[in-house]
């Protein structure tokens, strides 16, 4: 695979003028300070456990990673998950109305029935959505607020991790009972902002929940949200227990985008608006897991039974007949780790099995043309099973030189039932029928990935080299809820074939991470020109990752997030909305660059500690068409953040967003023959006090 660097170099805008002061300032300060820094100064080590399952030393894993500690999360105070994942670079989750969101991690936005599949969102190492079933807005499942800290791998996985693991892992980390500060809070913001929560502790037992209420910026939207995580930690016979039960509810009233012209997000007026005020979603998730852990001498077993429910009702206000769809899944789960130590190296093994049971239901209350007829459009169910088999091993090979491989075999399996009659749902006089029921059928798909890096340290630097093959399985919609007369999705697993060259530096006062990477995709499933769901697409990304924290003194902090990258497509494929071919088209929705720049300064207010934070984020230009022929100019946003302990037990917080009080779009699209946007709040303030129990 080549690495062609120079296009990373051309941009069609540069970073606006103050983050390249910023990022000049960085550079220059980061670079006399780890070039000439003393190789006994101890560095800041980060533990991470995502990669493998187990409690790695960051700073020697053979691949790309960014994570938020607990202190990282509460300083952030989120409303959305998007202000927490602006730390991440390489990643941009992009911000939907109430809490819609979609991902973007080392990839453009994805979008479509099962372009979340690319992603592996989970919480405590167990998938939050079932494999097969996933949802582009599956984050709002998990309690972001109060976890004990979010770890990100980017790219395809190791070999502990399997299909959804393509493009990189998401997983958000549960609070322990010591991890756990007795505490109430309640906070208040703009536009009837409320939330409460709670943080309890006793003996192994905690609890973190909190409730939120918002009105919302656009007429008649907002949300209720709840969300909640009860874990216990103990011991019973010679087992390390640890038990957990999450739980969240979404009541929101949605507002659609606007589309009134081409840049209409920078009218006030306009953006205020609801095009459709009927829109709704309403969302519940439980998950359960129990974990019983045990040393046997220099190995340890690992056995986590699990249980999953998702249920979701929605109005899909995008879609001019404004169809309801409902979806839900319960499943049950296994998995069984052994790691442990050899005289040749590290090693961790084990099997993964999932069982679920999905349901989805499209109907329609009024006809919209004989295309789209009301009634039912879709009523199936789909018994999936999911079963893999790992070995991940890691062996010193010189002194300084340490190789990490790893191998996943999986199997995934469908079997597939219309509860409504088979075949075209319209009327025999309808020309082009939208919505079409498959027969019942069966279908498999068997899959290998693979992990090989080689990681070099010396003092505190730490350099690799990783190549990594990632797929994921066609998701369920892709391959039955078929439109336009297609009677079968004739469709193979997404393949992505990865390169990372990175290198790494940490001391008390400096941390670096710059990865560089290229990926290219194959087998990429799409909607073709028919709207039939086809697979066969080749797509290539290339890029660069860069994480740079400078401790300037015992008081100040800088920091930088910023990606850097170029997708294009790489085949000759007629997808929906396109003209001609767009092979060599930038993907739509991909940003050369994004990121973030924050200065963080700690003082003293009334002899009591206190901190200020300000953030600049950006995200540069981007067409919204696989044609390249409309654009979204990009914005750049400044927050700020303070905090004071009034007292030993009183604490206070604000977050002021969108500080400068910019119009911008947090997505833009074209369809249906106009730019359509999200868009983004204005100015927003958000004050908070926690009571310490």
């Amino acid at each position: 695979m080549q690495l062609p660097m120079q296009p990373l170099m051309q941009s069609s805008r540069q970073l606006p003028k103050p983050l390249r002061q910023i990022v000049g300032l960085l550079f220059v300060a980061l670079s006399s300070t780890v070039w000439g820094a003393d190789g006994a100064d101890t560095p800041l080590e980060t533990i991470i456990v995502t990669a493998n399952r187990t409690a790695d030393s960051g700073a020697t894993l053979g691949q790309a990673w960014s994570a938020l500690s607990a202190e990282d999360v509460a300083a952030v105070d989120l409303q959305h998950s998007n202000q927490l994942f602006n730390r991440v670079s390489g990643a941009w989750v992009s911000r939907g109305n109430g809490q819609e969101s979609l991902i973007s991690l080392r990839s453009p936005v994805l979008t479509g029935a099962g372009a979340c599949g690319a992603f592996f969102t989970a919480e405590d190492g167990i998938n939050l959505r079932a494999p097969g079933f996933c949802n582009v807005n599956q984050l709002f499942d998990a309690n972001l607020l109060q976890a004990a800290g979010v770890e990100v791998v980017k790219g395809p996985a190791n070999a502990t991790y399997g299909s959804n693991a393509v493009n990189g892992v998401i997983n958000v980390l549960t609070k322990s009972a010591d991890q756990t500060a007795d505490a109430v809070g309640i906070q208040l913001g703009s536009r009837d902002f409320g939330r409460a929560r709670v943080s309890l502790s006793n003996g192994g037992v905690a609890l973190n929940a909190n409730a939120t209420t918002y009105g919302g910026y656009q007429a008649e939207s907002g949300y209720d949200q709840q969300k909640a995580n009860l874990r216990f930690d103990g011991e019973v016979a010679e087992w390390q227990l640890t038990g957990v039960i999450s739980a969240s509810n979404l009541n929101q009233e949605t507002a659609g985008y606007i589309q009134d012209g081409k840049g209409a997000y920078r009218s006030s007026a306009a953006r205020k608006v609801n095009r459709n005020p009927e829109a709704y979603r309403d969302a519940r998730s439980l998950r359960a897991h129990l974990r019983f852990e045990r040393d046997y001498g220099d190995r340890t077993v690992s056995l986590t039974p699990y249980f999953r429910s998702n249920e979701m009702e929605f109005l899909q206000h995008y879609l001019p007949w404004k169809s309801r769809e409902i979806n839900e899944h319960d499943s049950l789960g296994f998995q069984a780790h052994l790691r442990g130590t050899a005289s040749w190296g590290d090693y961790i093994t084990g099997v993964e099995i999932d069982s679920t049971d999905g349901r989805l239901k499209e109907d329609q209350s009024e006809s919209f043309s004989p295309n789209q007829p009301a009634g039912i459009h879709y009523d199936y169910q789909v018994d999936a099973s999911n079963v893999a088999i790992f070995g991940q091993l890691e062996v010193a090979i010189a002194n300084n030189l340490r190789l990490q491989t790893g191998l996943r075999s999986e199997r995934t399996e469908y079997d597939y039932t219309t509860r409504a009659p088979a075949g075209s749902v319209c009327a025999p006089e309808a020309s082009a029928c939208r919505f079409y029921r498959p027969e019942d059928r069966s279908d498999d798909f068997s899959n290998l990935s693979s992990n090989l890096a080689l990681v070099w340290t010396r003092g505190n630097h730490n350099v690799y080299v990783r190549t990594a093959k990632g797929f994921r399985a066609p998701q369920a919609t892709e391959l039955y809820r078929l439109q336009s007369g297609q009677q079968v999705a004739d469709i193979d697993s997404e393949e992505a074939t990865s390169l990372d060259i990175g290198w790494r530096f940490s001391n008390e006062r400096v941390s670096t991470d710059i990865s560089v990477y290229a990926i290219d995709k194959d087998e990429v499933i799409f909607l073709d020109r028919n709207r039939q769901s086809v697979s066969g697409a080749s797509t290539r990304h290339r890029g660069i990752d860069l994480d740079l924290s400078w401790n300037i003194s015992e008081t100040l902090t800088a920091s930088l997030n910023a990606a850097y990258a170029d997708h294009t497509y790489d085949s000759d494929i007629q997808i929906l909305g396109s003209r001609d071919s767009i092979q060599g088209n930038d993907i739509d929705t991909a940003p050369r660059h994004f990121g973030s720049a924050r200065i963080t300064k700690a003082m003293t207010l009334n002899s009591r500690p206190a901190s200020i934070e300000l953030e600049a984020t950006w995200v540069d230009k981007y067409f919204v068409d696989p044609n390249n022929q409309h654009t979204y100019p990009g914005h750049e946003l400044v927050n700020a953040r303070a905090e004071w302990l009034i007292s030993e037990k009183l604490r206070s917080t604000l977050t002021v967003t969108n500080l400068l009080d910019t119009g911008y779009a947090e997505r833009a699209d074209y369809g249906f023959g106009n730019y359509r946007y999200f868009v983004g709040e204005p100015r927003s303030a958000v004050l908070g006090l926690y009571f310490a129990l």
